[in-house]
């Protein structure tokens, strides 16, 4: 009798704490509200430097791997989705508990957490970047002969919305931020694509390789990686977005999921290959790293497209923040006994949002953190690691369809993985060189 007191308990106290936790505590959501999310958390930074990677491919490879990380990623985006609830009765409502699944309670952790901390903290990061630089473009455009500020201000400035935001309890709390930021990506896809048009191709374009030596093509090359790899990057949160919604046996929410993800992924090819091709027809090799520091006027239309860059940022940084949120706020509460009370949430969330922020006050090398990130933390988690499990629990029959097809992406995510960094770390490097602290 009393064993069976001490479980109801200890069930009871699980049910309140997963009731308190960003991830479990509403599961309530709409199929649309994963596309806001998807949408929210797929589009953002990444979009702005294809055409530079674009620049540094070529047309031939740089389309090629657009078009197939479009496709692998949907591919193993549909894998996630399809293993949410593989288990009957059970419901893998984070990565790393799908992880755990596959390779075990420890490995799992120790192969999942690491890397989807990675994704999610240098997200944020790059995102407190581009939402700065935005803003700093915006002042810039609108004042001219304005006195000049630190970029290091206008990343502060960025910083201090999420000191609120990041109060929002859990993902459903941010479904109107998502669906903005979402409309916001569209629109300033549509604004850097079409003023590329309007501007038209110039006599002097030049679609010849951007760097003049050899080596410089080769690093440029697998810089480029990485700024793909980045662009095709939501994995990281997917069974965190699918955990918010309702599921029983006859309706499980793999089904609403997925309805959502197809309208997500259309919006993605609708943002992302008019802007890779276009402004990478228009401007060749000359284009900048973010495209929308190319386009010099019509300066109200540079304001408005800075403006929705700012407004999606600001929505990204949230759907990737809320799984950082839910992994602090879990070991705190059920690994080391902390009471799940708002004073530990402020704590938590503001101290987070302060170290991203001072981060990317510190190092903020746009271009090359993208390449970065993209090639060593998105590449694991985006590209390979949903097949590995794939093939560990379901065991597709031997040289099959499925076999091959997840060897492929796995061989190809590896070769990513290994490669892509080494590009954006020259990069870094070469743009560190002039860089001040706090500049």
């Amino acid at each position: 009798m009393t064993e069976m007191v001490k479980k109801k308990i200890e069930s009871s106290k699980e049910s309140s704490i997963n009731e308190w936790l960003p991830i479990t505590s509403s599961r309530n959501a709409k199929w649309y509200y994963s596309a806001f999310h998807n949408v929210t958390a797929m589009v953002g930074a990444g979009v702005l430097g294809l055409p530079y990677a674009m620049s540094q491919l070529g047309w031939g490879v740089g389309v090629t791997l657009m078009v197939l990380a479009w496709m692998i990623t949907l591919y193993t985006l549909w894998q996630m989705v399809q293993m949410h609830e593989m288990v009957p009765g059970k419901r893998f409502d984070r990565y790393h508990e799908l992880g755990q699944e596959a390779f075990g309670e420890k490995l799992g952790l120790w192969i999942v957490v690491p890397q989807q901390l990675l994704v999610e903290v240098g997200v944020n990061i790059v995102y407190m970047v581009t939402g700065g630089k935005s803003l700093q473009k915006i002042y810039e455009t609108g004042c001219p002969n304005c006195h000049p500020l630190k970029t290091s201000y206008f990343i502060l400035m960025f910083g201090c919305v999420h000191f609120f935001l990041s109060f929002c309890p859990n993902f459903n709390s941010i479904t109107l931020i998502s669906f903005l930021a979402a409309v916001m990506s569209l629109s300033y896809s549509t604004i850097g694509w079409g003023a590329s048009v309007h501007k038209g191709i110039s006599p002097e374009v030049d679609y010849s390789p951007r760097a003049s030596t050899s080596t410089g093509r080769v690093f440029g090359s697998l810089s480029a990686l990485g700024d793909i790899a980045f662009a095709f990057a939501g994995h990281n949160v997917v069974l965190e977005i699918q955990a918010t919604m309702p599921s029983t046996p006859e309706k499980p929410s793999k089904k609403p999921m997925w309805k959502g993800v197809i309208i997500a992924y259309i919006v993605v090819a609708m943002c992302y290959f008019p802007v890779a091709f276009v402004g990478y027809r228009v401007f060749g090799n000359s284009v900048e790293d973010n495209i929308l520091i190319s386009l010099q006027k019509p300066a109200w239309l540079i304001i408005m497209a800075n403006a929705f860059v700012v407004i999606h940022v600001i929505g990204s940084y949230q759907v990737f923040a809320m799984g950082v949120f839910d992994m602090i706020e879990s070991y705190l509460v059920k690994q080391r006994n902390f009471n799940p009370t708002k004073t530990l949430r402020v704590i938590v969330r503001t101290g987070y949002v302060a170290l991203t922020m001072f981060l990317a006050i510190s190092f903020p090398f746009f271009g090359g953190l993208l390449g970065f990130f993209g090639g060593f933390a998105f590449a694991p988690t985006t590209y390979f690691l949903p097949c590995i499990i794939w093939l560990i629990i379901y065991k597709p029959k031997r040289f099959g369809l499925s076999w091959f097809t997840n060897w492929i992406c796995i061989i190809l995510g590896f070769l990513l993985m290994v490669l892509a960094p080494i590009g954006a770390l020259r990069q870094i490097i070469l743009q560190a060189k002039g860089y001040k602290f706090f500049s």
